[in-house]
């Protein structure tokens, strides 16, 4: 009799992401749920203040809810208490919901930005940012020790074991009392959000209720194939929205992600905005315009830009991993003014460890409104004064391919320009004396490597992604 095969269930760099019906079934699940039952009940003390209850959220992909109540499910049968979200939302809903309810932690099911046929389980912690290294490290050591507790729903919230839960109306107004809505109240303008049939639909609408903002939506509906696509804030899956903007004369395009924690945008005339380049507008209004102060935080494929900002500003910059529950750690332990990742995850000052691509958006049409420009005017002055750095990346499919890390170490100079420096803390990023370069790097969530290339211009950098996939 052959040996059965146990499904391999790993967290990655944000949660644990499988392709729905074949990994990720209610199964293992229910598997993960009473994982992470052990170690809430035998790693976590109840601290101060804290219950022990944990905050359960979905999305909009496919069977969210019905996994979503799986593992309220089993979380209730061992004794812990469950509030579970009433309606998809954001997963920065949720995580504020954790601190918001005195929980000892978070479980949000949401894939983020994959493919409609992924699905996934984030863990928040009980100060509402990303799981650690080793919470996860924990969770996994559980899998399959015990066997899955579960019980019927019905009964479950009968009980008040399971408890349906608002987290949208705490969302809201927390949001609206981080944004200076009273001097955007009579601003004027245009704005397109391409909620990408995700979970942050039309919340902006209701933040910005009051203003005379003209918010357009699309895509705001529930389509779990994503339009075939991903709900992914990058220039691939967006071109009715730069389309849009052009034609229609938008001041901005705003993009959320599939649960609406990531921001992208689209700039008049319907340039796509990378993140990198929304993290530097971000940086000068924040410090700039309110006046707050602290750290700036990057991930190593980071643009060299916001070291520019960073140096300008006499900022502190810390440079970490990909994966944004580094960023998490370092706004729990150090003053952060905001720390952003490549993929468009950005957290804020004065706010939960916590990525939030709304607010993230609101406060870049609230740096428009203080300096009475639209998305291209501030674009064009950030980069008047630091330079305009072009930022590419490319994903490849790990079929057939390898990554070599001391293959891609070898290479002394890039198109003709000598590798200075090589950092290879996460991947392997090659710098080069005009400030150049190129980084490789397996993804933590897909199946591909990932390259990544930044120039001064927009040739050299395309040049250097080419390269780069010709070295894979």
């Amino acid at each position: 009799m052959s040996e059965v095969q146990v499904p391999e269930i790993k967290f990655g760099t944000d949660g644990w992401r499988a392709v729905i019906s074949d990994t990720f079934t209610f199964k293992n699940v229910a598997i993960v749920s009473q994982a992470i039952s052990e170690w809430i009940n035998r790693d976590l003390a109840i601290l101060p203040g804290k219950h022990k209850r944990v905050a359960v959220g979905f999305d909009t992909r496919f069977l969210s809810e019905e996994y979503a109540q799986t593992v309220s499910c089993v979380l209730a049968k061992n004794n812990i208490e469950v509030f579970l979200s009433e309606r998809a939302l954001p997963t920065p809903a949720l995580s504020l919901g954790v601190t918001e309810l005195n929980a000892m932690a978070g479980i949000m099911i949401t894939a983020s930005h994959n493919p409609g046929k992924f699905n996934g389980i984030k863990i928040k912690t009980f100060q509402g940012g990303a799981a650690s290294k080793e919470i996860t490290n924990s969770v996994e050591k559980y899998l399959y020790q015990t066997p899955v507790q579960t019980m019927d729903l019905e009964e479950a919230v009968r009980t008040k074991k399971v408890v349906r839960h608002n987290y949208k109306t705490a969302y809201v107004k927390f949001l609206r009392g981080y944004l200076d809505l009273k001097k955007m109240r009579n601003a004027r303008f245009k704005v397109l959000t391409d909620a990408m049939h995700g979970s942050g639909n039309g919340l902006m609408r209701e933040v910005l209720k009051g203003t005379k903002v003209r918010l357009s939506l699309m895509r705001d509906d529930v389509n779990p194939s994503f339009d075939g696509g991903k709900p992914e804030p990058i220039a691939e899956f967006v071109p009715e929205l730069c389309s849009r903007v052009k034609n229609e004369k938008f001041d901005v395009g705003l993009i959320l992600d599939g649960d609406a924690d990531r921001i992208g945008a689209v700039a008049p005339g319907g340039e796509f905005v990378n993140p990198q380049r929304i993290l530097g507008l971000l940086i000068l209004h924040l410090a700039q315009d309110r006046g707050m102060n602290g750290g700036v935080v990057k991930t190593i494929c980071g643009s060299t830009m916001l070291d520019k900002i960073a140096a300008k500003l006499k900022l502190k910059l810390h440079e970490t991993p990909v994966g944004f529950k580094y960023i998490s750690d370092l706004m729990v332990t150090q003053n952060i003014l905001t720390g952003g990742e490549e993929a468009g995850g950005i957290g804020f000052k004065n706010y939960i460890p916590e990525r939030d691509g709304s607010l993230a958006g609101l406060l870049l049409l609230e740096m428009m409104v203080y300096r009475k420009k639209n998305l291209r005017q501030l674009l064009e002055a950030m980069e008047k004064e630091f330079g305009r750095y072009y930022y590419l990346r490319s994903d490849l499919a790990l079929k057939g391919r390898h990554f070599e890390p001391a293959k891609i170490k070898a290479n002394k100079t890039l198109l003709g320009k000598e590798v200075v420096e090589v950092k290879d803390f996460d991947g392997v990023k090659l710098i080069c004396s005009d400030e150049s370069w190129l980084m490789f790097r397996p993804s933590g969530t897909e199946p591909l490597v990932r390259i990544y290339a930044e120039a001064k211009s927009l040739a050299r950098a395309k040049q250097l992604l080419k390269l780069g996939e010709t070295l894979i």
